[in-house]
């Protein structure tokens, strides 16, 4: 199907979603109404949220051709459309920069477009997005539902789920946006401390990412970024120096130039925290007495912080700063703390951004790579950024 299509044959096409989707619901959310899948359950046998039927009839002047498809993931079930989605909407910069993957035009919506670091893609040959036309959905009280009836999106791929706990929204309001817009798509995986995730599987950042594959009918993109990723793993594994030899770090979240307090973040499997687990950080928090920022929404000082005394600090909520603006505005600051430069850490020099949330397979091998050179005193680069442009831009032979 052309990507050249009319704004008149979009809207045609949007009228059509809005009014006509047929959906039968086969049960309620899982881990929001009793329904509960294991969460190691194999998702090609978990109970589905509901079969999300998305048709294109030919009304109109458009005529859509292909067979129809479908794709699945806990806890939404399965989705079947009949082409292939060409708008869309993602909640964070982890399924947008997967989208990006897979060579698709960048979602026309993210919940905070500031934590989609779209820099990321500077050092890729011929690729790059224009954060500033993505919009930002999340707002005071959460998602308003009006945003996505003007976006008029072929699919929604974020956690439904993450809107009912998170967003203020009823099971009402999920089922009026699959049947009056467009079909939903997406599982929460950044972090694994979310209560009410407990009752389904999270799925790792290359598993999610073989979902929206799927969906996008992109599979040999997707094998061509595993193969990417299987190298980029094999050249890494050496950098990595033995356990005894890896310093601690603490990971924290302080914004700001001069930031005071911290929420602190224990290294779970979630998506997030992909580059330090590929990298064996050790963790500094995990035996102490600071509660995750999950389970408290608790902030930390530098008294607190100096009690642990990490030897390497890495602090998130900074990755919009170069290097170099980080060193001059967050690590001159420590420095110049009375209790802040006691840490072993600032003293040694060794304090570094921590990398984002929200990560994809591209976003993945750059903060891989760049944590790998500031911990491990690599100088070089780990995978072929020519070749990631080329499987973006189509040429995967």
């Amino acid at each position: 199907m052309s990507r050249e299509r009319s704004r008149t044959e979009r809207t045609t096409r949007r009228e059509y979603l809005r009014y006509g989707v047929g959906i039968a619901t086969a049960g309620a959310l899982a881990g929001c109404s009793g329904q509960s899948e294991s969460a190691d359950a194999d998702p090609a046998t978990a109970t589905a949220m509901g079969t999300q039927t998305v048709a294109d009839t030919g009304t109109g002047t458009e005529t859509f051709y292909g067979e129809p498809y479908s794709a699945e993931i806990v806890p939404v079930g399965t989705v079947t459309l009949e082409s292939v989605p060409e708008t869309w909407v993602a909640n964070n910069g982890s399924w947008a920069d997967m989208g990006i993957a897979l060579g698709q035009e960048p979602p026309a919506a993210v919940w905070l477009p500031s934590r989609y670091h779209t820099q990321y893609y500077d050092g890729i040959p011929g690729v790059s997005v224009d954060g500033s036309e993505i919009q930002k959905l999340w707002g005071d009280g959460g998602v308003g539902k009006e945003q996505f009836y003007a976006l008029g999106a072929d699919v929604h791929v974020f956690d439904p789920n993450f809107l009912l706990n998170r967003g203020q929204w009823t099971e009402d309001d999920i089922e009026e946006l699959r049947t009056r817009v467009g079909p939903i798509f997406g599982n929460s995986g950044f972090s694994r401390n979310y209560t009410w995730h407990e009752e389904y599987r999270y799925y790792t950042l290359y598993e999610a990412f073989e979902k929206l594959s799927q969906v996008f009918q992109e599979g040999k993109r997707y094998e061509a970024f595993e193969a990417i990723h299987d190298d980029f793993q094999a050249v890494l594994a050496p950098v990595i120096p033995a356990r005894s030899d890896r310093p601690s770090a603490a990971v924290v979240w302080g914004g700001g130039d001069q930031p005071e307090t911290f929420y602190p973040y224990v290294i779970d499997e979630g998506t997030s925290f992909k580059h330090l687990n590929d990298l064996g950080v050790r963790d500094a928090l995990a035996n102490s007495d600071v509660k995750d920022f999950y389970a408290s929404r608790g902030a930390i000082d530098f008294e607190t912080l100096l009690d642990v005394d990490p030897e390497v600090l890495l602090i998130r909520g900074q990755e919009a700063k170069s290097r170099a603006e980080f060193r001059e505005t967050v690590v001159k600051s420590l420095r110049q703390h009375e209790v802040a430069s006691e840490l072993t850490a600032v003293a040694n020099d060794d304090v570094y951004r921590a990398g984002p949330l929200y990560q994809g397979p591209i976003t993945n091998l750059v903060v891989t790579e760049r944590l790998a050179g500031e911990l491990y005193e690599f100088d070089g680069e780990l995978f072929d950024r020519q070749r990631v442009a080329d499987v973006v831009t189509g040429d995967i032979e």
